[in-house]
């Protein structure tokens, strides 16, 4: 089991985050930076260096650092995305330049590299990306051909590398190029003759970030440097962190749709329309805010969950890679919506340069891109779970259901009865889908997969208010939301979830001739809908509750 901080030091690093955003970073600052498109470098060193050694939560213990474990990473990562995204981003990539070191490193580069981190906060970028590959990490075209020079073993590497975070600004970069026995990780420092990056990217958001793409022009890296000395390992060790970076960038949506929310609830307070307040009135609240509320901490629930299993594990690499496509997948995709709605929120204010909600929303965009974009989650997520659906002969999600119904006798507030209705209509879809082929048709699996997501993190959330009502949460989760609240949250998600399953498999599973007209009333009948209808009552009182627990009534 990997080290972790307990619940003091992590109480102090997220406040030294504050105190350091509040003196360093205030809006003004932000939108400052913003708009000339900098990357505040020089901050951005301070924070790796001794006043906040933020770097450290990323080191393990033996190399210098505090070995912060997932579930401390993840709630540091929301902190920052609730400064900036672009700035936050900026640390991340120095995370994920030396996660190939880190994961498949020999013992000398560990201690080196990992150990400069610690000490010197350098700041590294990670080469993967290339221009016509994508997220497609085998297309790879840079290759990295043996050689000698001066008498020493080593490869020239050409290629280049688009969208790297930190490109222009690192000291180190990792770099995956093809070497004769197959993809292999590099360590390129900036000076090496030939390494070069082109100009920042022009970005939609994220413009305190540098972005820049890499050229390698026979760039000759010794044999010393291939990550692990070994060559063909580098997808096995880009692959092994997907499960734990990707939670990083579902922190990243979960913080930035609670600063656009939060503001937009602000705002809301004082903003006076037809004699009260808008946070009196339901139609801007019910639409507006409470949904949003609701899909984060849906989305919050699963990183949790997410993040204590791989702090459970003696070796996480490589484990709940599927786990962390889904939290990454809503959280950047309901932290998108959150945002999006807190500009409408704000009316023409929201849409202006001058309040941060307008920087905010373009700033959580790239969560939904970068680390795979929502669709390759999508892709990952169904293709996963389909194999689960066929293992377990149609029962996977039944059997899930089963589990939420037990848990409902026990704590009928929670909203896992509900919940369970979802999963019952998911493992339905699901076979209907295996006994007419419909996953032949690429847009029906990016579809179950994102019901999959979504259905899952109700789930999620209903055992996470469970938990909340038996005092039984982590030592370390987030506390924003008292037992009643988290309950009524639960239950909002859960009929969402529900009807969102069972009303998106109907369309999909006709859609693609997978069931008979004939046939409909049938299906529609095993997916739960009468059962699902039903539930929905209720549904206004509990976002009623919700409204009064976000605005303290």
């Amino acid at each position: 089991m990997p080290s972790s901080l307990d619940r003091e030091s992590l109480d102090i690093a997220l406040e030294s985050v504050r105190d350091f955003a509040k003196q360093r970073l205030p809006d003004e600052v932000l939108l400052d930076f913003d708009a000339r498109d900098e990357m505040p470098l020089e901050i951005v060193r301070e924070m790796c260096g001794p006043e906040l050694g933020i770097q450290l939560l990323f080191v393990p213990e033996e190399y210098g650092g505090m070995g912060g474990g997932a579930f401390d990473v993840y709630r540091v990562c929301e902190e920052l995305a609730r400064i900036d995204i672009g700035v936050a981003t900026g640390l991340l990539a120095t995370f994920l330049g030396s996660d190939p070191i880190r994961v498949g490193g020999t013992p000398e580069q560990k201690q080196l590299w990992l150990g400069r981190i610690a000490e010197e906060g350098l700041l590294m970028a990670y080469g993967a990306t290339e221009p016509e590959a994508g997220s497609d990490l085998a297309a790879l075209r840079t290759t990295a051909t043996p050689c000698e020079q001066d008498g020493r073993a080593g490869y020239r590497i050409n290629g280049r590398k688009q969208w790297i975070s930190n490109g222009g600004v690192a000291e180190v970069a990792t770099v995956l190029a093809n070497a004769p026995g197959g993809p292999t990780w590099f360590i390129v420092e900036r000076e090496a003759e030939g390494f070069g990056h082109e100009r920042p990217e022009d970005k939609h958001g994220i413009r305190l970030s540098n972005t820049a793409a890499l050229t390698l022009d026979d760039v000759f890296a010794d044999a010393e440097h291939v990550v692990g000395g070994v060559e063909g390992q580098g997808l096995p060790q880009a692959v092994a962190v997907f499960g734990f970076t990707r939670l990083m960038v579902a922190a990243f949506g979960l913080g930035g749709g609670w600063a656009a929310l939060d503001r937009a609830i602000a705002y809301s307070k004082d903003r006076v329309q037809a004699g009260s307040t808008l946070a009196e009135k339901q139609g801007y609240t019910h639409k507006l805010i409470v949904p949003h509320a609701a899909r984060l901490e849906a989305a919050r629930a699963y990183v949790e969950e997410t993040a204590a299993a791989l702090d459970a594990l003696e070796q996480p690499e490589g484990a709940f890679i599927t786990e962390g496509a889904i939290a990454k997948y809503v959280a950047s995709e309901v932290g998108n919506a959150a945002a999006d709605a807190a500009i409408q929120a704000l009316g023409g204010y929201g849409y202006t340069r001058e309040y941060m909600i307008e920087k905010i929303k373009r700033d959580v965009r790239i969560t939904t891109i970068y680390e795979g974009t929502s669709e390759i989650m999508e892709i990952t997520v169904s293709r996963d779970r389909w194999q689960q659906h066929l293992k377990t002969r149609g029962q996977h999600y039944h059997e899930r259901a089963g589990e939420l119904e037990a848990l409902a006798g026990r704590d009928p507030r929670c909203g896992a009865d509900v919940a369970a209705l979802a999963l019952h209509a998911l493992a339905e879809v699901l076979e209907h889908a295996r006994r007419a082929r419909l996953t032949r048709n690429q847009h029906v699996l990016m579809r179950l997969g994102e019901r999959i997501a979504f259905a899952e993190c109700a789930a999620s959330l209903a055992r996470r208010a469970a938990a909340a009502a038996a005092g039984q949460l982590p030592e370390k989760a987030d506390r924003r939301f008292g037992p009643d609240a988290l309950a009524a949250l639960a239950r909002i998600q859960a009929r969402e979830a529900a009807l969102a399953v069972a009303e998106t498999g109907l369309r999909w599973v006709a859609g693609a001739d997978g069931v008979a007209g004939p046939e409909i009333g049938a299906f529609e009948r095993s997916l739960g809908l009468p059962a699902i209808h039903r539930a929905q009552a209720g549904a206004l009182a509990d976002m009623d509750q919700v409204a009064d627990a976000l605005y303290g009534r």
